[in-house]
């Protein structure tokens, strides 16, 4: 008789294995790698803006350094280029409109050559979210971040951010994800696309809030960034 028992996803973590940490996570960059990786990178300005995502919330996670992902990869930077100047406006709850309203002016200020532009995520929380106007919102959002002559970068959400009060919450991801990927291709930003990324399988991705990656989600997240990063450069790994 055939067994019934699922598979296990590589990326869960049977109970039995060692805990998983930062130097063994196959998703992680280790920081000397990274810096390799972004050897040469031009980049001496580094801004992130928009909400929570942005800013790098989460939670500690056990063998992990808890360090928000923008601050990881502010930090690998700083080792290719030391005098790095890095700004971070990410505010917890900010939508698009809200971030138009009040980041702007600092962004302008810093004058980033590298910037991270939220994907609307707090946009989904309403009741009945206007996907037009969503993306009209992140259409200015993108083309005032692309006026700054930055090399841009953006996420999209994944499958792990789950809302349960919302019970057409994957239509909505799945929506917005479709605007930013669109947005993205049309800035050449570097698009870091976690919707199907393998750590969304992992029972320790979230913070308690079920919403924000704990410290482990983080650190792949920077590993992503910096690996895009490299892709743009035509960087490779230098041994």
């Amino acid at each position: 008789m055939a067994s019934t028992t699922p598979l296990a996803h590589p990326d869960a973590q049977p109970a039995h294995t060692p805990r998983r940490t930062e130097e063994t996570d196959p998703h992680c960059v280790p920081p000397a790698r990274a810096a390799r990786l972004l050897a040469g990178a031009p980049w001496r300005r580094f801004a992130a803006i928009g909400d929570s995502l942005s800013a790098g919330v989460g939670d500690p996670s056990p063998g992990y350094t808890s360090l928000g992902w923008a601050d990881r990869v502010a930090d690998v930077l700083r080792r290719v280029q030391p005098g790095l100047a890095y700004l971070n406006t990410g505010e917890i709850g900010a939508t698009t409109d809200r971030t138009l309203a009040t980041q702007l002016d600092a962004m302008t200020e810093f004058g980033p050559d590298l910037l991270h532009v939220p994907c609307g995520a707090n946009d989904l929380f309403r009741r009945e979210p206007d996907f037009a106007a969503v993306e009209r919102s992140l259409a200015r959002l993108f083309e005032a971040a692309a006026a700054t002559g930055a090399r841009l970068t953006v996420f999209t959400l994944g499958r792990a951010f789950v809302v349960p009060a919302f019970p057409d919450w994957e239509d909505r991801v799945s929506t917005l994800n479709a605007v930013v990927r669109r947005l993205a291709r049309d800035h050449d930003a570097v698009l870091v696309d976690m919707w199907d990324h393998p750590v969304n399988a992992r029972p320790d991705l979230l913070s308690a809030d079920g919403i924000h990656f704990a410290a482990s989600g983080q650190a792949v997240l920077a590993a992503e960034v910096v690996q895009g990063l490299a892709g743009v450069l035509g960087g490779r790994d230098r041994e």
